[in-house]
């Protein structure tokens, strides 16, 4: 249990906010699964381009669950606390600001953790934000810019003293993008340097992993991206082995059917069809792409364009498993 501002925070697993995936299907699907917080998508703070399909979408949903957590991104402070207001006014209730993603359109920008070489920035980005908005103030960051500067129990003490409620730190530098294996002691050298609660991110893909993360680093909770996509039972799972020690079944061919099948749907609901049916497209592929030979059926399904034609695609896949099967075999 920690808590972020006011709000208490009784899970310690933590979905991380993706960009094109963490959209309010996957959040709400997440939490159902016992993720104690559910990071929004990145959204640009430069609120002019917020007129497009794709940036309102990403912004706050009142139908989510509380605390509703918003992820904004940008290199100049007074347009960051400007999109914090206007989040804030739209239902955010807290505020995230992204200073670990490694993409080159966010890095190109001095967005992201390209902002990590630059320390006066980051203050006065921090401190602008925090001042502009009464609700808490997150962050996210790397270790570092490269493995020859890993800054982040420097970048972690600023972000303290400008007011950050908590800190998210995801164990790779800027340069390392996702390459190699994330190290986690940098993360328990942040953790002994501030007092504010402070989330372990990367490479956290089953509960054993996450026991022993936290109890490596002493984070108050470890933040779950990729392990998460196509496998979003995977926050009961953690949450059943930290309660007990115990491992929690995987869900059965029957289950995976109804949540892949409701997920789909929600997709349709939420983006339209035309948008709706695109998108599922991944999903099902993260869904199905350790089940026995599959790629076939994946491929096919890639084709469809109604949504109609998607779920009853699903359901004569999950019906006929047996003979997909047998073909593997």
């Amino acid at each position: 249990m920690f808590g972020i501002g006011d709000f208490t925070i009784n899970r310690q697993t933590i979905l991380a906010p993706m960009a094109g995936v963490t959209d309010l299907p996957f959040r709400q699907l997440c939490r159902r699964f016992g993720a104690g917080l559910t990071v929004s998508e990145m959204v640009t703070a430069d609120t002019r381009l917020w007129h497009t399909d794709k940036s309102r979408r990403r912004l706050p949903h009142s139908s989510e669950p509380e605390p509703r957590i918003v992820q904004i991104a940008g290199a100049e402070p007074a347009m960051l606390a400007e999109a914090a207001r206007q989040n804030v006014a739209l239902g955010a209730q807290i505020i995230d600001i992204n200073m670990g993603c490694p993409a080159k359109k966010v890095c190109k920008r001095a967005a992201g953790s390209a902002l990590l070489r630059d320390e006066s920035l980051v203050a006065d980005i921090l401190e602008t934000v925090v001042a502009a908005v009464d609700v808490p103030v997150t962050l996210k960051i790397r270790t570092g810019w490269a493995p020859d500067h890993k800054n982040g129990i420097t970048i972690a003490r600023i972000a303290e003293q400008s007011g950050i409620q908590a800190l998210t730190v995801h164990g790779r530098t800027r340069a390392c993008k996702f390459r190699g294996q994330a190290e986690h002691d940098t993360t328990a050298a942040i953790v002994d340097a501030v007092r504010i609660p402070v989330f372990a991110n990367g490479d956290i893909t089953s509960p054993q992993q996450a026991r022993h993360v936290l109890d490596h680093t002493g984070a108050a909770a470890v933040m779950i991206g990729r392990a998460a996509q196509g496998n979003p039972w995977l926050f009961r799972e953690i949450n059943h082995y930290l309660d007990t020690s115990r491992h929690l079944p995987s869900p059965d061919g029957e289950e995976v059917r109804a949540i892949l099948s409701e997920h789909v749907g929600h997709l349709h609901r939420h983006y339209g069809s035309f948008m709706g049916v695109r998108i599922a497209r991944k999903h099902v592929g993260w869904y199905l792409e350790t089940r026995a030979n599959s790629s076939g059926f994946r491929r096919r399904f890639n084709g469809l364009t109604d949504p109609g034609e998607q779920l009853a695609a699903l359901d004569h896949y999950f019906n006929n498993i047996e003979q997909y099967q047998e073909r593997a075999a």
